[in-house]
């Protein structure tokens, strides 16, 4: 499946949030999310790239079905 192109910082939050990850801090335009010992780094831009949206879905160990049933 292709990745997609039009997914904001904030709607993945969101989508990683009702995942169980949950905000540990924000540093300027990136928010740090937590669920265990999983620590994600995620970009607030207004588009993220499908690579770093492929790295952070590989990070954090979910497919990407998983994630756009969550959007």
């Amino acid at each position: 499946m292709k990745l997609p192109r039009d997914i904001s910082g904030e709607d993945a939050v969101k989508a990683l949030s009702r995942m169980g990850f949950e905000l540990v801090r924000q540093h300027g335009s990136h928010i740090r999310l937590a669920r265990g010992q999983v620590r994600l780094t995620v970009p607030k831009h207004k588009t993220i790239a499908p690579k770093t949206l492929q790295t952070i879905l590989r990070q954090a160990g979910i497919s990407l079905n998983e994630f756009l049933n969550q959007l």
